[in-house]
Protein backbone atom coordinates (compact mmCIF):
# COMPACT_ATOMS: atom_id res chain seq x y z
CA UNK A 1 0.00 0.00 0.00
CA UNK A 2 2.79 2.36 0.94
CA UNK A 3 4.38 1.98 -1.96
CA UNK A 4 1.92 2.70 -4.40
CA UNK A 5 1.01 5.77 -2.77
CA UNK A 6 4.78 6.83 -2.77
CA UNK A 7 5.46 5.66 -6.61
CA UNK A 8 3.35 7.93 -8.10
CA UNK A 9 4.20 11.06 -5.83
CA UNK A 10 8.17 10.16 -6.63
CA UNK A 11 7.79 9.93 -10.43
CA UNK A 12 6.10 13.55 -10.44
CA UNK A 13 8.75 15.07 -7.17
CA UNK A 14 11.61 13.88 -10.31
CA UNK A 15 9.97 15.06 -13.52
CA UNK A 16 9.01 18.27 -11.66
CA UNK A 17 12.90 18.43 -10.69
CA UNK A 18 13.99 17.66 -14.34
CA UNK A 19 11.47 19.80 -15.82
CA UNK A 20 12.38 22.93 -13.83
CA UNK A 21 16.20 22.27 -14.27
CA UNK A 22 16.24 21.54 -18.06
CA UNK A 23 14.30 24.77 -18.67
CA UNK A 24 15.82 27.25 -16.45
CA UNK A 25 19.15 25.76 -18.40
CA UNK A 26 18.18 26.39 -21.59
CA UNK A 27 16.99 29.73 -20.73
CA UNK A 28 20.31 30.84 -19.89
CA UNK A 29 21.96 29.22 -22.80
CA UNK A 30 22.32 31.13 -25.88
CA UNK A 31 24.00 29.99 -29.15
CA UNK A 32 27.18 32.17 -29.90
CA UNK A 33 26.59 32.05 -33.96
CA UNK A 34 22.89 33.38 -33.24
CA UNK A 35 24.53 36.69 -32.03
CA UNK A 36 24.85 39.12 -34.52
CA UNK A 37 27.01 42.46 -33.95
CA UNK A 38 25.29 45.50 -35.26
CA UNK A 39 27.79 47.95 -36.57
CA UNK A 40 25.51 50.75 -36.49
CA UNK A 41 24.97 50.72 -32.90
CA UNK A 42 28.48 49.99 -32.35
CA UNK A 43 31.92 52.49 -31.23
CA UNK A 44 34.52 50.08 -32.37
CA UNK A 45 38.19 50.91 -33.12
CA UNK A 46 39.55 52.19 -35.50
CA UNK A 47 37.02 55.14 -34.91
CA UNK A 48 35.99 57.39 -37.67
CA UNK A 49 36.54 61.05 -37.39
CA UNK A 50 39.17 61.37 -34.77
CA UNK A 51 40.78 65.00 -34.70
CA UNK A 52 37.14 66.15 -35.93
CA UNK A 53 34.10 67.57 -33.99
CA UNK A 54 32.14 64.93 -36.10
CA UNK A 55 31.64 60.71 -35.75
CA UNK A 56 29.47 58.79 -38.22
CA UNK A 57 26.61 57.21 -36.32
CA UNK A 58 27.39 58.63 -32.82
CA UNK A 59 27.39 62.45 -31.43
CA UNK A 60 29.16 63.61 -28.35
CA UNK A 61 28.65 66.98 -26.47
CA UNK A 62 30.05 68.63 -23.65
CA UNK A 63 34.01 67.66 -22.53
CA UNK A 64 34.10 64.40 -24.61
CA UNK A 65 37.31 63.83 -26.61
CA UNK A 66 38.03 61.44 -29.37
CA UNK A 67 41.41 60.25 -29.73
CA UNK A 68 42.25 57.31 -31.18
CA UNK A 69 42.21 54.94 -28.49
CA UNK A 70 39.60 56.04 -26.61
CA UNK A 71 36.56 58.05 -25.96
CA UNK A 72 36.73 60.26 -23.39
CA UNK A 73 33.35 61.68 -21.54
CA UNK A 74 35.63 63.65 -18.67
CA UNK A 75 39.40 64.43 -18.28
CA UNK A 76 40.58 64.25 -14.64
CA UNK A 77 39.47 67.74 -13.83
CA UNK A 78 37.01 69.31 -11.58
CA UNK A 79 33.20 70.19 -13.26
CA UNK A 80 33.43 68.46 -16.22
CA UNK A 81 30.35 66.45 -18.08
CA UNK A 82 30.32 64.84 -21.38
CA UNK A 83 28.37 62.46 -23.37
CA UNK A 84 28.57 60.27 -26.75
CA UNK A 85 24.86 58.95 -28.04
CA UNK A 86 24.26 56.89 -31.08
CA UNK A 87 22.48 58.78 -33.38
CA UNK A 88 20.52 56.04 -34.25
CA UNK A 89 17.55 53.99 -32.76
CA UNK A 90 17.28 50.57 -31.68
CA UNK A 91 14.76 48.94 -33.07
CA UNK A 92 15.78 45.43 -31.83
CA UNK A 93 13.59 44.01 -29.24
CA UNK A 94 16.33 41.33 -27.37
CA UNK A 95 19.67 42.66 -27.83
CA UNK A 96 23.25 42.58 -25.80
CA UNK A 97 25.81 45.30 -25.21
CA UNK A 98 29.10 44.92 -24.45
CA UNK A 99 31.05 47.82 -23.08
CA UNK A 100 34.86 48.23 -22.61
CA UNK A 101 35.77 51.19 -20.19
CA UNK A 102 38.43 52.11 -17.92
CA UNK A 103 37.92 54.67 -14.99
CA UNK A 104 41.33 55.87 -13.71
CA UNK A 105 43.02 59.41 -12.14
CA UNK A 106 45.47 60.44 -9.62
CA UNK A 107 42.99 60.62 -6.51
CA UNK A 108 43.25 58.51 -3.65
CA UNK A 109 40.52 56.54 -2.02
CA UNK A 110 37.60 58.24 -1.68
CA UNK A 111 38.80 61.41 -3.84
CA UNK A 112 37.36 60.94 -7.04
CA UNK A 113 34.35 60.61 -8.88
CA UNK A 114 31.80 60.47 -9.87
CA UNK A 115 31.31 57.42 -12.29
CA UNK A 116 29.52 56.86 -15.63
CA UNK A 117 26.24 55.91 -17.32
CA UNK A 118 24.96 53.91 -19.77
CA UNK A 119 21.80 54.74 -21.25
CA UNK A 120 19.37 53.36 -23.17
CA UNK A 121 16.50 55.78 -23.75
CA UNK A 122 14.26 57.96 -25.42
CA UNK A 123 15.89 61.13 -25.57
CA UNK A 124 19.04 61.90 -26.31
CA UNK A 125 21.52 64.68 -25.75
CA UNK A 126 19.74 66.30 -23.06
CA UNK A 127 22.82 67.44 -20.47
CA UNK A 128 21.21 67.36 -16.68
CA UNK A 129 22.33 66.24 -12.99
CA UNK A 130 22.52 62.53 -13.38
CA UNK A 131 26.04 61.44 -14.37
CA UNK A 132 25.89 64.39 -17.23
CA UNK A 133 22.48 63.56 -18.40
CA UNK A 134 18.85 64.57 -17.99
CA UNK A 135 16.81 63.13 -14.92
CA UNK A 136 13.57 61.82 -14.94
CA UNK A 137 14.23 60.33 -18.41
CA UNK A 138 12.30 57.15 -20.07
CA UNK A 139 14.20 54.03 -20.22
CA UNK A 140 16.96 52.20 -18.78
CA UNK A 141 20.38 53.51 -17.35
CA UNK A 142 23.02 51.75 -15.69
CA UNK A 143 24.79 53.51 -13.14
CA UNK A 144 28.76 52.93 -12.09
CA UNK A 145 29.08 54.92 -9.21
CA UNK A 146 32.71 55.40 -7.82
CA UNK A 147 32.06 57.72 -4.86
CA UNK A 148 29.36 57.03 -1.75
CA UNK A 149 27.61 60.44 -1.61
CA UNK A 150 25.70 58.71 1.21
CA UNK A 151 27.81 58.56 4.11
CA UNK A 152 25.38 56.13 6.07
CA UNK A 153 25.29 53.74 3.21
CA UNK A 154 26.78 49.74 3.81
CA UNK A 155 27.18 49.70 0.00
CA UNK A 156 31.02 49.25 -1.37
CA UNK A 157 31.64 51.36 -4.01
CA UNK A 158 32.39 51.36 -6.46
CA UNK A 159 28.77 50.09 -7.20
CA UNK A 160 26.86 49.36 -10.12
CA UNK A 161 22.69 49.71 -10.22
CA UNK A 162 20.26 49.28 -12.19
CA UNK A 163 17.52 51.86 -12.84
CA UNK A 164 14.27 52.05 -14.96
CA UNK A 165 12.10 55.15 -15.30
CA UNK A 166 8.86 56.42 -17.34
CA UNK A 167 10.01 59.75 -16.50
CA UNK A 168 8.16 60.22 -13.13
CA UNK A 169 11.26 59.21 -11.08
CA UNK A 170 13.72 61.53 -9.57
CA UNK A 171 17.26 59.87 -9.06
CA UNK A 172 18.78 61.08 -5.78
CA UNK A 173 22.43 62.09 -5.65
CA UNK A 174 22.07 62.33 -1.94
CA UNK A 175 21.24 58.63 -1.52
CA UNK A 176 23.63 57.28 -4.50
CA UNK A 177 20.09 56.09 -6.42
CA UNK A 178 19.20 53.67 -3.76
CA UNK A 179 15.48 55.20 -3.45
CA UNK A 180 15.03 53.88 -7.74
CA UNK A 181 17.46 51.44 -7.66
CA UNK A 182 16.27 47.84 -8.70
CA UNK A 183 19.55 45.95 -7.85
CA UNK A 184 22.78 46.25 -8.05
CA UNK A 185 26.76 45.30 -7.07
CA UNK A 186 29.81 46.17 -5.93
CA UNK A 187 32.58 46.50 -8.57
CA UNK A 188 36.31 47.15 -8.22
CA UNK A 189 37.01 48.59 -11.74
CA UNK A 190 39.14 51.83 -11.12
CA UNK A 191 42.57 52.26 -11.47
CA UNK A 192 42.93 48.61 -12.76
CA UNK A 193 45.81 47.14 -14.33
CA UNK A 194 43.75 45.02 -16.70
CA UNK A 195 40.67 45.64 -18.92
CA UNK A 196 37.56 46.25 -17.93
CA UNK A 197 34.02 45.16 -19.16
CA UNK A 198 30.17 45.47 -18.55
CA UNK A 199 27.80 43.64 -20.16
CA UNK A 200 23.69 44.74 -20.31
CA UNK A 201 21.45 41.88 -22.10
CA UNK A 202 17.90 42.29 -22.26
CA UNK A 203 15.74 39.46 -23.67
CA UNK A 204 12.04 38.52 -23.13
CA UNK A 205 11.43 40.85 -20.46
CA UNK A 206 14.80 39.79 -18.64
CA UNK A 207 17.73 42.44 -17.72
CA UNK A 208 20.55 40.51 -17.20
CA UNK A 209 24.03 42.70 -16.11
CA UNK A 210 27.83 41.18 -16.02
CA UNK A 211 31.35 41.84 -15.49
CA UNK A 212 34.20 40.83 -16.73
CA UNK A 213 36.58 43.17 -14.47
CA UNK A 214 39.45 40.78 -13.00
CA UNK A 215 41.49 40.03 -16.15
CA UNK A 216 40.04 35.99 -16.11
CA UNK A 217 38.33 36.63 -19.66
CA UNK A 218 34.88 35.49 -17.98
CA UNK A 219 31.53 36.94 -17.11
CA UNK A 220 30.53 37.55 -13.62
CA UNK A 221 26.86 37.81 -13.02
CA UNK A 222 25.93 41.14 -11.38
CA UNK A 223 22.09 41.71 -11.65
CA UNK A 224 19.33 39.82 -13.13
CA UNK A 225 15.84 40.85 -13.12
CA UNK A 226 12.81 39.49 -14.51
CA UNK A 227 9.81 41.57 -15.59
CA UNK A 228 11.18 44.39 -17.11
CA UNK A 229 9.60 46.10 -20.40
CA UNK A 230 11.43 48.03 -22.44
CA UNK A 231 10.04 49.87 -25.69
CA UNK A 232 12.18 49.77 -28.76
CA UNK A 233 13.21 52.85 -30.83
CA UNK A 234 15.35 54.09 -28.09
CA UNK A 235 18.91 55.51 -27.87
CA UNK A 236 22.29 54.16 -26.74
CA UNK A 237 24.60 56.33 -25.24
CA UNK A 238 26.95 57.26 -22.04
CA UNK A 239 27.80 59.64 -19.69
CA UNK A 240 29.99 60.82 -17.16
CA UNK A 241 30.27 64.20 -15.24
CA UNK A 242 32.60 65.60 -12.22
CA UNK A 243 32.39 67.48 -9.39
CA UNK A 244 34.79 68.58 -6.56
CA UNK A 245 36.11 65.28 -7.47
CA UNK A 246 37.36 64.04 -10.76
CA UNK A 247 38.60 60.60 -12.72
CA UNK A 248 38.90 60.10 -15.93
CA UNK A 249 36.10 58.12 -17.47
CA UNK A 250 37.16 56.48 -20.47
CA UNK A 251 34.69 54.64 -23.29
CA UNK A 252 37.03 52.13 -25.81
CA UNK A 253 34.29 50.02 -27.37
CA UNK A 254 30.55 49.30 -27.24
CA UNK A 255 29.53 46.85 -28.91
CA UNK A 256 25.71 45.65 -29.57
CA UNK A 257 24.17 42.16 -30.58
CA UNK A 258 21.19 41.06 -31.81
CA UNK A 259 19.81 38.26 -29.84
CA UNK A 260 17.71 35.58 -32.01
CA UNK A 261 15.49 34.57 -29.61
CA UNK A 262 11.50 33.37 -30.12
CA UNK A 263 8.84 35.30 -29.34
CA UNK A 264 5.10 34.25 -28.71
CA UNK A 265 3.05 34.72 -31.29
CA UNK A 266 0.78 37.64 -29.37
CA UNK A 267 3.79 39.30 -29.43
CA UNK A 268 3.64 39.70 -33.32
CA UNK A 269 0.78 42.35 -32.33
CA UNK A 270 2.47 44.28 -30.24
CA UNK A 271 3.71 47.69 -31.08
CA UNK A 272 7.21 47.82 -29.45
CA UNK A 273 7.25 51.55 -29.44
CA UNK A 274 4.28 52.41 -27.69
CA UNK A 275 5.38 50.36 -24.54
CA UNK A 276 5.90 51.87 -21.31
CA UNK A 277 9.64 51.77 -19.43
CA UNK A 278 8.15 49.35 -16.39
CA UNK A 279 9.37 46.84 -13.95
CA UNK A 280 7.03 44.01 -12.42
CA UNK A 281 8.65 43.68 -8.80
CA UNK A 282 6.94 42.46 -5.94
CA UNK A 283 7.67 46.00 -3.98
CA UNK A 284 7.99 49.64 -5.00
CA UNK A 285 11.37 50.68 -5.94
CA UNK A 286 11.45 53.04 -2.97
CA UNK A 287 10.58 49.86 -0.67
CA UNK A 288 14.23 48.94 -1.10
CA UNK A 289 15.83 47.85 1.60
CA UNK A 290 19.70 48.20 1.13
CA UNK A 291 22.17 44.90 1.01
CA UNK A 292 25.95 45.61 1.04
CA UNK A 293 26.00 42.67 -0.74
CA UNK A 294 24.01 44.07 -3.42
CA UNK A 295 21.02 41.64 -2.94
CA UNK A 296 18.09 43.76 -3.65
CA UNK A 297 15.56 42.19 -1.22
CA UNK A 298 12.47 42.89 -2.19
CA UNK A 299 13.35 41.24 -5.52
CA UNK A 300 11.02 39.15 -7.68
CA UNK A 301 10.89 35.52 -7.35
CA UNK A 302 13.34 33.70 -8.92
CA UNK A 303 13.25 30.56 -10.13
CA UNK A 304 14.92 28.56 -7.54
CA UNK A 305 12.43 30.87 -5.35
CA UNK A 306 9.26 29.18 -7.28
CA UNK A 307 10.91 26.04 -7.24
CA UNK A 308 11.20 25.23 -3.28
CA UNK A 309 7.79 26.82 -2.91
CA UNK A 310 6.28 24.52 -5.58
CA UNK A 311 8.60 21.54 -3.91
CA UNK A 312 7.45 22.90 -0.25
CA UNK A 313 3.60 22.39 -1.67
CA UNK A 314 4.36 18.98 -3.15
CA UNK A 315 6.15 17.91 0.45
CA UNK A 316 3.15 19.18 2.17
CA UNK A 317 0.59 17.20 -0.35
CA UNK A 318 3.15 13.77 0.26
CA UNK A 319 2.94 14.13 4.31
CA UNK A 320 -1.32 14.29 3.64
CA UNK A 321 -0.88 11.48 1.33
CA UNK A 322 0.79 9.37 3.49
CA UNK A 323 -1.12 10.23 6.44
CA UNK A 324 -4.23 9.38 4.94
CA UNK A 325 -2.79 5.89 3.72
CA UNK A 326 -1.85 5.47 6.90
CA UNK A 327 -5.42 6.53 8.54
CA UNK A 328 -7.45 4.37 5.42
CA UNK A 329 -4.94 1.05 5.92
CA UNK A 330 -5.62 0.84 9.41
CA UNK A 331 -9.63 1.24 9.21
CA UNK A 332 -9.02 -1.71 6.96
CA UNK A 333 -7.78 -3.85 9.81
CA UNK A 334 -10.59 -2.98 12.18
CA UNK A 335 -13.08 -3.24 9.56
CA UNK A 336 -11.60 -6.85 9.09
CA UNK A 337 -11.71 -7.97 12.92
CA UNK A 338 -15.14 -7.91 12.71
CA UNK A 339 -16.24 -10.27 10.20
Amino acid sequence: MMAAVWSPVLLLLQSLLLGFLSGDAAADLTDGNSEHMKREHSLIKPYQGVGSSAMPLWDFMGSTMLTSQYVRLTPDERSKEGSIWNSMPCFLKDWEMHVHFRIHGSGKKNLHGDGFALWYARDRLQPGPVFGNQDKFHGLAVFVDTYPNDETTERVFPYISVMVNNGSLEYDHGKDGQTVELAGCTADIRNSNHDTFLAVRYSRGRLTIMTDIEGKNEWKNCVDISGVRLPTGYYFGASSATGDLSDNHDIISMKLYQLMVEHPPDDENIDWTKIEPSVSLLKSPKDNVDDPTGNFRSGPLTGWKVFLLLLAALLGIIVCAVVGAVVFQKRQERNKRFY
